[in-house]
């Protein structure tokens, strides 16, 4: 094929590129160039010697920047949500020893109740005794025998402690 002198736009039709692309083409293989009268560059091309094969077109590619933000924002939203997901284990954590440790409380403070409440009987029962001692002492009771009222007296105690006995045995 014979020596062409091509403007860049016509060398970019008959290649089915840009017309930057074929300046950029003709720098790169160093075609020697000249002006035509009008001002435009014009190119000699050897189209017998000018193998070329335009690559396929790609998308415009998007600015680094915004890829870089982008993919750091998906980078915190995911290890956000990682870190919520290990807190919300952290807080059912804690959430089931909170619940066991009040279960404990409760009824250690029932026990405490129960605790209190034998306490209080018991030292009611000791200050009964206690006045049933001292009456046997005075011997208060007017027209008994000393004898006769303790030997009752007596069986009341046993009576009362084995009553006692049983019922703490029963818990």
């Amino acid at each position: 094929m014979p020596v062409a002198l091509l403007t860049y736009a016509d060398l970019g039709a008959r290649l089915n590129i840009s017309r930057e692309a074929a300046r950029s083409l003709a720098r790169r293989r160093r075609l020697p160039r000249s002006r035509s009268d009008d001002g435009k560059a014009l190119v000699r091309v050897d189209f017998s010697e000018l193998r070329y094969t335009p690559r396929p077109r790609t998308g415009r590619r998007a600015n680094p920047i915004d890829v870089s933000i982008a993919r750091i924002e998906a980078i915190k939203t995911e290890a956000f949500k990682a870190e919520i997901a290990r807190l919300e284990d952290v807080a059912t954590a804690y959430r089931a020893v909170f619940e066991r440790e009040r279960e404990r409380a409760e009824r250690l403070a029932v026990e405490l109740q129960q605790a209190s409440a034998e306490a209080t009987a018991a030292t009611a029962w000791a200050a009964r005794l206690e006045d049933d001692m001292a009456a046997l002492r005075t011997d208060r009771r007017p027209g008994g025998s000393l004898a006769g009222y303790a030997a009752r007296r007596l069986g009341h105690l046993a009576a009362a402690i084995v009553k006692a006995d049983r019922a703490a045995r029963a818990r």
